[in-house]
C-alpha cells in the first residue's frame, strides 16, 4: 500500500498541516461565543426587506454599548434578520437597543434575547474541556483494552497513543478552520468536535483491528518454559511469516474502499445538511465535513505509517542493543 511504502512523505505532510494549523490559531485565536464568553445576544428578525448590516452596526454603535459583533441569521420560518451580540446589558440598554434595531427596517421584531454572566460562561468552557479530554481518554483505554492480545511487534499501548495524536489531529483542523473563518465556538461547535472524535475513532479502529487479524494469521509461536528464581514461566515467542510492513499495507489496502465509501456517503449527507439547512446547522455542517476529511485522511495516511514507523524504530534499536 502505497500509505506505508511512502510514510516519510505523508508524516512530513501531516507536520507541515499541523504546524499550519497551529500557527492559525497562535495568530488568530478563537472567537467564544456567548455562551462561553458571556454577554447578551439580541436576534432581530424582518418580515419585510432585510436592511444591510452596515445600517444595523451603525444603530448600535450610536447607542455606545462598547464592542459588539453583527452577523446574519434566519429563523424557521424562513424570516432574515442579525444577530447582535454585545457585553451584558441593563434592562434599560436592553430595550433601547431593541427599539433602535426594529426601527431600522419594516417589520423589525426581536425574537430572542439572551444573557449570560461571565462566571456561568466560563464554566461552561471548563466544562466543555473536560468533555472533550474525558472522552479522548475512555476511548484511549478502550484502544488500549481491545488490543491487548496483539503485544508483538507493536503493544497496545502504542496502538491507543497513536488512536490519540490521530484525535488531536482530526480535532485541530475543524478548530483551525472556525478560527480562519471566525466561526463562533458555542456549545453546537463542541458537540461537532465530538462527534468527530467519535467518527475518526471508528475508522481508525476499523484499520487498526484489520492489523490484528492479519498479525494472527501472518506469525507463528513458540511456547516455552523459563525459570526464574525456582520459579517456572510459560513465556510465547512470535515469529512474523511477512514483514510488520507489509501486513500493515494489506490492511489498509482491505480496509481502503470501506473507509472512502463511509467518508463519501457521510460527506453527501452532510452538504445536503449545509446547502438545505439553515445558519446554525451550516456552522455544525461545516465542522463536521472538515473532521470527516481529516479523518478519513488519517486513519488512511497517518495512523499506518506511524504504527510502521514505531516498528522500524524499535527493531532498530533492538539491533542495537543486542551488538
Amino acid at each position: 500500500m502505497f500509505a506505508v511504502l511512502y510514510r516519510r512523505y505523508f508524516i512530513i505532510a501531516t507536520v507541515v498541516i499541523v504546524a499550519v494549523a497551529i500557527g492559525i490559531l497562535l495568530m488568530r485565536g478563537l472567537t467564544p461565543s456567548i455562551e462561553f464568553a458571556g454577554g447578551s445576544l439580541t436576534e432581530v428578525m424582518f418580515n419585510e426587506t432585510v436592511p444591510e448590516k452596515a445600517a444595523v452596526e451603525a444603530a448600535v454603535t450610536a447607542l455606545d454599548l462598547g464592542g459588539f459583533h453583527v452577523r446574519k441569521s434566519e429563523d424557521r420560518t424562513g424570516r432574515s434578520g442579525y444577530l447582535i451580540r454585545t457585553r451584558d446589558l441593563t434592562d434599560e440598554q436592553r430595550v433601547a437597543l431593541s427599539a433602535a434595531v426594529t426601527q431600522i427596517g419594516a417589520g423589525g421584531e426581536v425574537t430572542r434575547f439572551t444573557s449570560v454572566g461571565p462566571v456561568i460562561g466560563e464554566e461552561l468552557a471548563t466544562k466543555a474541556i473536560w468533555a472533550i479530554a474525558g472522552v479522548s481518554i475512555i476511548i484511549m483505554l478502550y484502544v488500549a483494552i481491545a488490543f491487548a492480545g496483539i503485544g508483538y511487534p507493536v503493544g497496545a499501548w502504542v496502538y491507543a497513543l497513536i488512536t490519540i495524536l490521530i484525535l488531536l489531529h482530526d480535532v485541530l483542523i475543524p478548530v483551525a478552520l472556525a478560527s480562519l473563518l471566525g466561526i463562533e465556538v458555542d456549545v453546537l461547535f463542541v458537540m461537532a468536535l465530538l462527534a468527530v472524535l467519535g467518527y475518526s475513532v471508528n475508522d481508525t479502529i476499523v484499520i487498526f483491528d484489520r492489523v490484528r487479524e492479519m498479525l494472527k494469521s501472518s506469525r507463528t509461536e513458540r511456547k516455552f518454559k523459563r525459570a526464574e528464581a525456582g520459579v517456572v514461566h510459560e513465556e510465547v515467542e512470535y515469529t512474523l511469516t511477512r514483514p510488520y510492513e507489509e501486513i500493515v499495507g494489506m490492511a489498509v489496502q482491505a480496509s481502503l474502499a470501506r473507509s472512502i465509501n463511509t467518508s463519501l456517503t457521510t460527506l453527501l449527507a452532510l452538504g445536503a445538511l449545509y446547502v438545505i439547512g439553515g445558519t446554525t446547522t451550516q456552522t455544525f455542517a461545516m465542522i463536521l465535513m472538515a473532521g470527516v476529511v481529516a479523518g478519513a485522511y488519517s486513519s488512511i495516511f497517518i495512523a499506518p505509517p506511524l504504527l510502521v514507523a514505531y516498528e522500524k524504530w524499535q527493531s532498530s534499536r533492538a539491533d542495537k542493543i543486542k551488538k
